[in-house]
């Protein structure tokens, strides 16, 4: 199984003037590098951050996948996806921000539950509050009773 985050590296120094952009997209990268360290305890195989810039090609470094949009009839390689491949072979692609940076989280919770250290990751009160309103279906089928 494989990760691979693709991150605009412009966003990720703050050139472009977005600052909760830039914090969200360090926290991805933050999990993504801990994830990295810890990847044998979830099975992973491998995981890479493939930063991205203006006059980059745009080729994936691991994974085979770049997700495009169309903008002003052009098509835009988007600068922000996260790449998983599951056993199967299987890959998801995520383009959303909130679903990425709550994938990226929950796969540090998850090497949490299994090492003895600490693997929290710092996150911006934006990237936390992503994860906190993410609706992750875990609420069960009497989610409306009190």
């Amino acid at each position: 199984m494989r990760i691979e985050l693709r991150v605009c590296q412009h966003c990720l120094e703050g050139d472009h003037g977005n600052e909760q952009r830039t914090q969200v997209i360090n926290d991805m990268v933050a999990c993504a590098e801990r994830i990295r360290e810890h990847k044998e305890v979830i099975d992973l195989d491998e995981v890479v951050v493939r930063r991205v810039s203006e006059n980059d090609p745009g080729k994936p470094e691991a994974l085979p996948v770049v997700s495009a949009t169309i903008q002003d009839d052009q098509i835009v390689l988007n600068d922000l996806q996260l790449v998983t491949e599951g056993p199967d072979g299987n890959m998801l692609i995520y383009v959303e921000p909130q679903d990425i940076m709550t994938v990226l989280a929950g796969n540090v919770d998850e090497i949490s539950k299994a090492v003895h250290e600490d693997v929290t990751v710092d996150l911006s009160s934006t990237s936390a509050e992503m994860i906190s309103e993410a609706d992750l279906g875990a609420r069960g089928p009497n989610a409306d009773e009190p």
